[in-house]
């Protein structure tokens, strides 16, 4: 068993090894964000806008099969591969209506294509229900993409 000075001495000890410097301590202060500065959210980094896009002539195959699995957890549950309208619009024929650009910032950054964009606003209108950030990023994005193509027939 430890008598008083063993554990007085291991304290001590420590204490003495847990302990920054004085400037360490400064340096760290100064490093980190003011109370006001944690208080404030912070955006939500999840993806810039996507300005172009380069399509694969034919289809990747490997990215049409992840973006099948993508789509097959992510998004059936509120689109289907028809024109039918589940929760959101159907798949069929958007890759003949739409922009590559428009789907991925659809898919990436649906805040503020709901903000600024009138179709994506439209679309909110006829559907009723805001399409959810999945946190899906624009390499998986432009994999969903790449199935999106292959359902609407291309090779």
């Amino acid at each position: 068993m430890f008598n008083k000075t063993t554990l007085f001495l291991a304290l001590v000890l420590f204490a003495l090894t847990s302990c920054t410097s004085k400037q360490e301590a400064e340096q760290a202060a100064k490093n980190s964000p003011s109370p006001s500065e944690a208080a404030t959210p912070q955006p939500e980094v999840h993806g810039s806008e996507v300005k172009t896009v380069e399509l694969t002539n034919p289809l990747n195959k490997d990215w049409v099969a992840t973006g099948k699995t993508i789509y097959e957890s992510k998004c059936l549950a509120c689109h289907k591969l028809t024109d039918e309208k589940v929760v959101g619009p159907g798949w069929a024929g958007v890759t003949k209506k739409r922009k590559p650009e428009w789907v991925l910032n659809m898919i990436t950054n649906v805040e503020m294509m709901l903000e600024k964009d009138e179709e994506a606003q439209k679309l909110l209108e006829q559907c009723l229900v805001r399409m959810p950030n999945q946190n899906v990023t624009q390499e998986d994005a432009r994999k969903i993409l790449e199935f999106m193509r292959a359902n609407d027939g291309e090779k």
